[in-house]
């Protein structure tokens, strides 16, 4: 195998690298794929040759389920609107930089776009023969009329999410309704009883993966903070994505109870103490997904789903979302769903625009920008398996990989960053 010019450089680099890690070399610009590899346990690092710039993607194991998900997940949701749009050559684009730059996880749901959410991005992972090199999570939203049903409206959900996907099964379902006290008192929101109780979401998503038809089950963490942490400590979820960013750190950082935005009370913090049972294996896949393995000498190529030292751990896995805060950290103007929605509407996104200008203020000077920083602050959470991202061009995947590069953010400016957005309502840890 015949290495660029610049691989000695490349090639010291990883020997510098301590422990020793599993790496994988990708020329992105060589169809063919080149790989180097080598040996042990985890963390694994994926290389991506950009030009002249090698791009690094690390990974984390996501909970209790034995994956070792990017840090970086590909967002398939109506806030870019890529994947929930029209334009195919453009989301295969943008789908096959993610693979190239070893992105693993790409999350949707049965409402982003009706269904064109799924539809596109099962077409685009086939049209790169894509679908056995990564991960693929969706969800099911109960609407008030559905919960004389539970069971058979999930199925019926998940059965055609599977349809519009092109597979016969997903890593993750996830439950995509809010959990507070009482039904209804957010858009669309269950009670823990609706969720855990007997007829429940819980045997429904538990007769599903008893079927084949999914691996592993999660939820959206949104609602009140009670009843969230009610669904979560009964540890029969492997995972949950949830709010999290400097305009609202709740999830992951204690907050005065004056603080006005949803208060997650600290549930990432809640999420690394829980010992969560496994899911079931997938049976095309059961040495990358599912039971611990030994760690390996050699990896398949072109497969991204590998797995390392996968000994149990006591916690579940998290997503973060909502990282740019529907795109207000990123000075864009409010998505057409913003518009629409009644789950994170235009009112808090303006609210979030006005602590971005603060936060901004605090960052001049720096050389980061809000978009790199609000990315680190993520990602610099311990409890944090990775951060779902919606990307709308190639380039913007490149440049969220070379952000997470330079690694959490140093203290000092943390503390500020947080004052800045969230005042005193922010107690430190």
């Amino acid at each position: 195998m015949s290495l660029p010019t610049f691989s000695r450089t490349w090639l010291r680099r990883i020997r510098g690298l301590k422990p020793p890690l599993v790496v994988r070399w990708v020329e992105a610009r060589d169809p063919s794929r080149q790989h180097l590899v080598g040996l042990v346990p985890r963390p694994i690092l994926h290389f991506a040759v950009r030009g002249d710039y090698i791009l690094v993607m690390r990974y984390r194991l996501l909970g209790s389920t034995g994956i070792q998900v990017s840090e970086l997940a590909f967002g398939a949701g109506p806030i870019a609107g890529l994947m929930t749009g029209t334009d195919v050559a453009r989301q295969t684009a943008v789908v096959r930089r993610a693979v190239e730059v070893g992105i693993n996880w790409f999350d949707t749901a049965a409402t982003y776009g009706n269904g064109q959410s799924e539809s596109g991005l099962g077409a685009a992972l086939r049209e790169l023969d894509a679908h056995d090199r990564v991960y693929v999570a969706t969800k099911v939203r109960l609407q008030p009329d559905d919960l004389d049903d539970i069971g058979g409206r999930v199925r019926a959900s998940v059965e055609a999410s599977l349809k519009r996907l092109g597979v016969p099964r997903v890593t993750l379902l996830q439950l995509h309704n809010s959990i507070t006290a009482q039904r209804g008192d957010e858009p669309t929101s269950l009670t823990p009883g609706d969720v855990l109780g007997p007829g429940g979401v819980i045997e429904a998503f538990h007769r599903l993966r008893d079927a084949g038809l999914v691996s592993h089950v999660g939820l959206t963490a949104i609602g009140q903070a009670g009843p969230l942490h009610e669904v979560v400590a009964s540890s029969e979820f492997a995972t949950i994505q949830v709010p999290f960013s400097l305009v609202n750190p709740s999830a992951g950082h204690p907050m005065d109870e004056r603080f006005a935005e949803a208060n997650y009370g600290q549930i990432i913090t809640e999420c690394k103490r829980l010992s969560v049972g496994r899911g079931s294996p997938d049976p095309a896949h059961a040495s990358t997904e599912g039971l611990p393995k030994a760690p390996t000498t050699e990896l398949n190529s072109g497969d991204l789903r590998r797995t390392g030292d996968l000994r149990r751990t006591e916690r579940m896995g998290v997503f973060a979302i909502r990282v740019f805060a529907g795109g207000a950290l990123l000075g864009q103007p409010p998505s057409p769903y913003t518009f629409q929605t009644k789950f994170f509407p235009l009112d808090l996104f303006h609210r979030d625009e006005q602590r971005a200008v603060r936060l901004r203020n605090v960052l001049d000077g720096s050389g980061i920008t809000l978009r790199d920083a609000a990315l680190r602050f993520v990602l610099s959470h311990s409890g944090v398996s990775s951060a779902i991202v919606g990307y709308g061009e190639p380039q913007h995947i490149d440049e969220a990989v070379a952000a997470n590069e330079a690694g959490p953010l140093a203290p000092e400016l943390l503390s500020r960053l947080l004052h800045a957005a969230s005042g005193d309502f922010c107690v430190s840890n």
